[in-house]
């Protein structure tokens, strides 16, 4: 690492706001200060500390458990970070839930945070940035003057722009219908459910993706159902102490999940019939859509709840085939379905394909399955040694991410049982486990670094949503977690930006940011980096659209190569690092 790299002075006026022109952005810069309340367990040297609570993301998410152990209070929350008014600094949206059954149900073990409304919160980034580079982070909460009236059960969120006018639009999964909010670009949203052909009938949607599957220009929506529920459906199961506990999904039985096609300015039509050929869908609870075989078409890979999981080969005809059992995707290498629910792809080991993680239950241990380059897969969790490691915890979100910036994608896990914790008996959610963090060695293999990540992972709680990205803009990927009937944590990375890094928003020829893009950064000694801009992934959440490269101690130009998902490769040369930049599609070589 480069000690001390963080001192370099910055331009203040290139900062804020970005300038969003191919070949513009900001210069290197530091890290956002947090007053030294919000530090008071952190260590000087801890590479995460939790900035929520002074950054003003003052959140609480409340389930509405009253012992009746209704299915869908053990799922939530959902977060998303997306750019909803366009400044240049991510936004935050969390979901929520509500009391369940009726009103002759006990009272909640645990009553709401506040006096708010129980609704799905739009916190508003109001980033500030000194002259000496500092970044000082402030939310506002924005929810009643945006519109967005969330009122169902909330389980997760999606964020895309659907109608391509420059506007990142909100997508909510719920305990109920699926909710579209049309971002009006005035601060505002609209509901256009109804109206978009989104909206689909009552269910349990957990996950959604967008992803321009056809290459028409308009992002198309997949919607990941979980089970076949309502409450009057809900029956006891003991645990294997004997207790009443939450059920799992096979006690219900699943539903088929739903494909989206964009007709054009943000109205949509159910294409699933025709479109997903040959699966039997189970119990889906995340997304993760990426170029698997390398024929530069998007497919969809969806981690299912003990039943196998799906891959949808794009077919270039408006349909997908259902491969991952033939591809070795579907079941871990000794032929067992696992509990699968928070996914990502992304190439951890550099060689230019798409590997694939997954997070399971306690005693399963996460998945890792290795990319041959044609979508076919190996499955690598006990080589790695993520296996092993993560056996003590069920996780939930989960990304590929280079948190010190040395060029491997490296793993944080965000973990809760769905089996009461016994040490925690008689707590009114004993549901807790800590956040894992897996250091990529560059070998194939990883190594647990959790012991030196900060004190805030060694809060105890009920983590379920998580959302990646840069949200102070200083070149390093910090994480939004959302804890089920817990407060919202906000993990601000300290030690990425000690590497060299170079930033890059890409944006489509339609104005929008080009989900499914692979951006390929050449060093100067020709190895490559390839990552992907991606929204979807972890668990119930949207992540930063923007792409990140850790670059390591090396500052020198870089190549640029984008290949959009219309087809087109173009290439940017001479690109300095250490900022923040944006390539529109049309304005490469």
């Amino acid at each position: 690492m480069v000690a001390g790299f963080r001192a370099v002075s910055v331009v203040v006026a290139a900062l804020l706001p970005f300038a969003w022109a191919a070949c513009g952005g900001e210069p290197r810069a530091t890290p956002a200060q947090t007053p030294a309340s919000s530090r008071a367990a952190a260590a000087p040297d801890d590479w995460f500390v939790d900035g929520a609570g002074a950054a003003g993301l003052d959140f609480v998410h409340f389930n509405g458990a009253s012992g009746r152990f209704y299915y869908p209070e053990i799922l939530p929350p959902g977060v998303a970070l997306f750019d909803y008014d366009n400044d240049g600094d991510l936004d935050v949206y969390v979901v929520q839930g509500r009391r369940l059954g009726p009103q002759t149900d006990p009272p909640s073990l645990i009553p709401p945070h506040d006096a708010k409304p129980l609704t799905g919160r739009l916190f508003r980034n109001d980033l500030q940035v000194r002259a000496d580079g500092t970044r000082v982070l402030h939310f506002t909460d924005v929810t009643e003057q945006s519109g967005i009236r969330a009122d169902q059960y909330g389980l997760g969120v999606a964020a895309a722009d659907v109608d391509n006018d420059g506007y990142t639009d909100l997508l909510l999964t719920n305990f109920g219908t699926v909710q579209l909010w049309h971002n009006n670009g005035n601060g505002t949203f609209t509901d256009v459910s109804k109206a978009s052909g989104v909206q689909g009938p009552p269910g349990v949607a957990v996950a959604a993706a967008f992803l321009d599957y056809d290459r028409d220009g308009w992002l198309d929506l997949y919607v990941a159902y979980n089970v076949n529920y309502a409450l009057d459906r809900e029956q006891p199961c003991p645990n294997q102490a004997g207790a009443r506990d939450y059920c799992p999904p096979q006690i219900f039985g699943g539903r088929p999940d739903h494909l989206y096609r964009n007709m054009g300015h943000g109205r949509f039509v159910d294409v699933s019939a025709r479109s997903l050929i040959g699966g039997k869908f189970g119990p889906a609870l995340g997304i993760a859509t990426a170029d698997y075989n390398g024929d530069g078409w998007i497919d969809i890979y969806v981690a299912n709840d003990g039943e196998p999981n799906l891959l949808w080969i794009n077919q270039h005809d408006g349909t997908f085939k259902e491969t991952a059992l033939l591809a070795g995707s579907a079941l871990t290498g000794d032929g067992k379905a696992e509990a699968s629910m928070g996914v990502d792809a992304g190439d951890f080991d550099n060689d230019g394909d798409e590997d694939l993680l997954m997070s399971e239950l306690t005693g399963q241990g996460s998945n890792l399955y290795v990319n041959d380059g044609s979508g076919r897969f190996r499955d690598a969790s006990a080589a790695s040694g993520l296996g092993a490691m993560s056996l003590p915890f069920t996780g939930w979100g989960t990304a590929w991410f280079d948190f010190d910036n040395d060029g491997w994608l490296d793993v944080l896990t965000v973990n809760g049982p769905i089996v009461a914790n016994e040490r925690r008996t008689g707590a009114p959610f004993p549901y807790d486990q800590r956040k894992v963090l897996f250091r990529n060695l560059g070998t194939g293999r990883f190594e647990n670094v959790t012991s030196k990540a900060g004190a805030v992972f060694e809060l105890s709680e009920a983590g379920r949503g998580a959302a990646f990205g840069d949200i102070d803009n200083d070149g390093d990927m910090d994480v939004v977690v959302g804890n089920d009937n817990g407060p919202l944590r906000l993990l601000l990375n300290n030690v990425g930006n000690r590497n060299h890094w170079l930033g890059v928003r890409v944006v489509s020829a339609q104005g929008r940011d080009a989900l499914g893009a692979r951006v390929v950064v050449i060093r100067a000694d020709g190895s490559k980096l390839w990552r992907r801009a991606r929204s979807d992934g972890s668990y119930a959440s949207a992540n930063d659209p923007r792409v990140l490269v850790g670059l390591g101690g090396s500052a020198e130009p870089v190549s640029v190569e984008v290949r959009w998902p219309s087809g087109r490769v173009e290439h940017w040369s001479s690109v300095a690092t250490d900022r923040w930049m944006t390539l529109k599609e049309g304005s490469g070589r």
